[in-house]
């Protein structure tokens, strides 16, 4: 159940952000629809066999911060082909930092503390949504909010399944009568043929390739390592490399480990025996494959209130809040250092197009080592 909340997390929150990234770019209605199927289908299959392989929960996501870039970005000179050059371009990029070493040296020497801070702030807005539903929709948001308290006193295991399952059906008593579904489906995927321009190149893939690696590949080794799983970095990222360049074709812009869904599938939220918590990675990339084949019918029903659809994810994620709270606050020495990365990484305000919370590790970093330095100095 964890995977496929993961899923919807994943749908619900961002899938609008993909979709205006690659209108921003020059694509067609018809070719940002085929990126959104591509994009879903290949990171289920990536989420598959790496949890699989690895016996870890491993989630494969789109990049949303890098969605994000390409809404603000402009059509390129050449049009989308030239953007889906730098798509591929973007993938060479990857599989060339899984190669070098120590790009993974340096995602393994994350403190602990900050790792939590980060995690908390990346959490933390998205745990008041529950807050928001109560304010707007007062006696659905109390049903969700209850429903979640009382089932988990009886078994905490079963309180977010549980209340996923109201939360859909809510959804379903509010669904007007005359709503139908049938303009959502039919999604095809559409080839455009890259076209590679050194503008593009530099304007396009450059920067999309920082920002994946910054605002989602170290937040989701950092997430991983914090709930005690460490897959080796380089075969990930060559993976999602390759995978971003034999999908680009068909409108998909660069895959990375998923960053908040990943506290879902790595977290007690997916199962008590952490060695099976794998099983979540599998479940959440088959869910992303169906999806993807019907993105246009499950968008259509998230879109029925995402008010709803978001406070089942809040209260997903408030153990894994709680525990990321818990880990910065730890060691008195680093707790400075910590609450100033969770206060940055909350804030949510992005800078020279990288998402705040890499800035909030580089900070807490900062602080950090300063601090060592003048103790040693004493």
């Amino acid at each position: 159940m964890a995977g496929l909340l993961a899923a919807v997390v994943a749908y619900t929150s961002s899938f609008s952000v993909v979709v205006q990234g690659l209108r921003g770019v020059g694509a067609s209605p018809e070719q940002a629809a085929s990126g959104l199927l591509a994009l879903s289908v290949v990171m289920g299959l990536c989420s598959i066999v790496f949890s699989w392989r690895t016996r870890m929960p491993v989630s494969i996501a789109w990049s949303t911060p890098g969605a994000a870039f390409l809404a603000i970005s402009g059509v390129p000179e050449g049009g989308f082909a030239a953007a889906v050059g730098a798509f591929v371009i973007t993938g060479v990029l990857l599989v060339i930092s899984g190669a070098l070493r120590p790009v993974a040296r340096l995602i393994g020497k994350v403190p602990r503390s900050l790792a939590s801070a980060m995690l908390a702030g990346i959490l933390f807005d998205l745990c008041l949504a529950p807050v928001r539903a109560f304010a707007e929709m007062p006696w659905q948001g109390a049903l969700i909010a209850l429903t979640f308290i009382a089932v988990g006193l009886w078994k905490r295991l079963f309180a977010v399944p549980v209340t996923a399952l109201v939360t859909i059906g809510l959804v379903v008593a509010a669904m007007p009568a005359d709503f139908s579904f049938a303009n959502a489906l039919g999604t095809q995927p559409v080839f455009v043929m890259p076209e590679f321009r050194f503008s593009a190149m530099i304007g396009i893939a450059v920067p999309l390739f920082i920002i994946t690696m910054a605002s989602q590949n170290v937040p989701g080794f950092a997430i991983l390592k914090l709930n005690g799983y460490e897959p080796a970095p380089a075969p990930i990222f060559t993976a999602t490399g390759i995978a971003t360049m034999v999908s680009a074709p068909f409108g998909a812009s660069v895959f990375n480990l998923a960053a908040i869904t990943a506290a879902l599938c790595a977290g007690e939220e997916a199962g008590p025996n952490r060695r099976l918590r794998y099983l979540s990675g599998i479940s959440s990339g088959l869910a992303y494959i169906v999806f993807g084949l019907s993105a246009g019918l499950i968008v259509a029903f998230a879109e029925l209130s995402p008010v709803l659809i978001s406070a089942i994810a809040g209260l997903a994620l408030l153990g894994a809040f709680a525990a990321s709270v818990h880990g910065a606050m730890e060691n008195l020495e680093e707790r400075e250092a910590a609450a100033i990365a969770f206060i940055v990484t909350a804030s949510g305000i992005s800078f020279l197009g990288v998402s705040a919370a890499f800035w909030g590790l580089v900070v807490g970093a900062g602080i950090m080592t300063v601090q060592h330095l003048l103790k040693k100095a004493r």
